[in-house]
């Protein structure tokens, strides 16, 4: 199969505490989790491990294909690393791989990752139908000779973190919600490809950032975002939507960056994405357009001020 192919290609050192999940986002309530998990794996002088999917299983058993991806795996991977994992091995989530029971399942982690223990988060199951949920893994720890301990949900301001709570927030266009859930700016990386170069004859001249097309996008609109381009942080201005005084219909994400006149073409360009500026809006004519561009960049330039001073900082 190829979970066991891609699981005994992890080879850990030493004996490993694991938690299991999607993990999209990384959000503060994955943090608590790793938090944790690191935490303990420390004292019990284990590797901390986390086994996350390159698929959502909704997206492979209940057919959920608009289900927006909040980070890509390697996104999550470096994240993740970020906060203290010692090792992230991805597994592909199969129609075949779903009828693993949780013996199996388990079986096989204890085989080529050799754990020690799981450390899961509220409401987690695993295997066939979902029967390894909590009690079940506990027995089988008790069994099999692992550790178990589930991790309580975050809660803020009576809402629990959750990934589907940050992709709300995207979906309003929230990007102070995003933020607070995710403990850092949303971001949308890719290649920037050419367009029509209509900014450049406004003299805002745009950079178009390819988006996977699974890729969670915020509410149509304009937003002030700050652009990373090779190793350096730039105010910009981004507008997410079909352009519609184009009369266009393909959903785009274009980026004006401010302060900076170099090609990036076919490089790659990330954007945090601070506040959401104005919704997106039909203009009459192209000098109400252009006037309108003016006034959103100095908004963002306001807006970015102290959040960009701090990004260079750490630069």
């Amino acid at each position: 199969m190829r979970a066991i192919t891609e699981l005994s290609a992890a080879t850990p050192e030493k004996e490993t505490l694991v938690t299991i999940g999607v993990f999209d986002g990384v959000h503060l309530g994955h943090q608590r989790l790793i938090g944790r998990l690191t935490e303990q794996a420390a004292a019990r002088g284990l590797l901390s491990c986390v086994v996350t999917f390159h698929r959502h299983p909704r997206r492979v058993l209940a057919h959920q294909s608009t289900l927006a991806r909040l980070t890509t795996l390697e996104e999550r991977a470096r994240l993740l690393k970020g906060i203290g994992v010692d090792m992230v091995v991805p597994l592909t989530f199969t129609q075949n791989f779903a009828l693993l029971t949780a013996r199996e399942f388990v079986l096989l982690l204890i085989e080529h990752l050799r754990i020690r223990g799981l450390v899961v988060g509220p409401g987690f199951a695993l295997g066939k139908g979902r029967e390894g949920d909590f009690p079940a893994l506990e027995r089988l720890g008790q069994e099999l000779g692992f550790t178990t301990e589930a991790v309580e949900p975050l809660v803020s301001q009576d809402y629990i973190v959750s990934s589907t709570a940050v992709r709300n927030a995207l979906d309003e266009g929230d990007m102070e919600a995003s933020s607070r859930l995710l403990g850092r700016y949303f971001s949308l990386r890719g290649l920037v490809e050419g367009g029509r170069q209509r900014g450049r004859v406004f003299g805002f001249p745009t950079a178009n950032i390819v988006v996977d097309q699974v890729q969670a996008l915020p509410a149509d609109g304009v937003y002030a975002t700050i652009s990373h381009v090779e190793g350096k942080v730039y105010p910009s201005v981004t507008n997410i939507g079909v352009r519609p005084t184009f009369d266009e219909e393909v959903r785009t994400v274009e980026v004006f960056i401010m302060d900076f006149s170099g090609d990036i073409y076919g490089k790659d360009l990330s954007i945090d994405l601070v506040h959401r500026i104005r919704g997106e809006q039909r203009f009459t004519g192209i000098d109400e357009l252009v006037a309108q561009i003016g006034r959103d960049v100095e908004q963002a330039r306001q807006v970015l001020k102290k959040d960009l001073d701090g990004a260079r900082k750490d630069e």
